[in-house]
């Protein structure tokens, strides 16, 4: 399994539906084994977590401070 293409589609559903990011804040395993589809082994399922909370912070973040210098 791709765990990096994993990450990047559960980012994806984060950013694109409020109602699943809710979902993914609450119960981040549930909401992952759902967009993937199926049961993974607990460490596979909280490496997709942490990239995705990662890489949704990072985001976040990045748009902050490139608001401060001018650029979107």
């Amino acid at each position: 399994m791709d765990i990096k293409a994993k990450i990047e589609e559960v980012v994806n559903k984060v950013k694109s539906d409020k109602d699943f990011a809710s979902k993914f804040q609450k119960e981040p395993i549930k909401a992952v084994e759902e967009v993937l589809g199926v049961d993974l082994p607990d460490d596979q399922i909280k490496s997709v977590i942490e990239g995705v909370n990662a890489k949704v912070n990072f985001d976040g973040i990045a748009d902050k401070l490139g608001g401060l210098f001018g650029k979107k």
